[in-house]
């Protein structure tokens, strides 16, 4: 079976920094097709492909998690988080277009709080490489639900 719109794409990845560090691995599902589950470029270079296809792709900034934003850097006093804040903690927080944003604890200074909604990987040049390990119909609730259910994808 060939990737296509709506199809269940499973791959092994690696994603390394543009100098070679491995920074993660692993097994992805995502359902093909524009659903958002795997960059674009990714998502390109793999229509049309079947069970074994292999590739290696540089992508920028903007084509992986983004460039950095500056207005999503925020240093709030400690006391308005509860007890327990920690650096490498999460927190949700209302984002400059006033929809739900995930900040990230980067430092606790005193009694300052520093938060960055950036993903820890914005602004940095990638290196993703993926084998198709199985490409499947999509089931219309993981095509209702926009993802794909079960090993590797979203569980219910």
């Amino acid at each position: 079976m060939h990737i296509t719109p709506d199809t269940a794409v499973t791959v092994r990845y690696q994603v390394s920094s543009a100098q070679g560090k491995l920074l993660d691995s692993g097994t992805l599902a995502y359902l093909h097709g524009g659903y958002e589950g795997i960059f674009p470029k990714v998502e390109a270079a793999l229509d049309g492909q079947a069970v074994g296809f292999s590739t290696t792709l540089e992508l920028s900034a903007a084509d992986a998690f983004g460039e950095r934003d500056e207005s999503l850097v925020h240093t709030i006093p400690k006391s308005e988080f509860p007890p327990g804040v920690k650096v490498g903690g999460q927190l949700q927080g209302p984002g400059p277009d006033g929809q739900p944003q995930v900040f990230h604890v980067v430092k606790i200074k005193g009694t300052q709080v520093h938060l960055d909604g950036n993903h820890p990987l914005a602004g940095q040049a990638l290196r993703f490489q993926g084998t198709v390990t199985e490409v499947r119909a999509a089931t219309a609730p993981e095509i209702a639900h926009r993802h794909v259910h079960g090993a590797h994808g979203h569980q219910h």
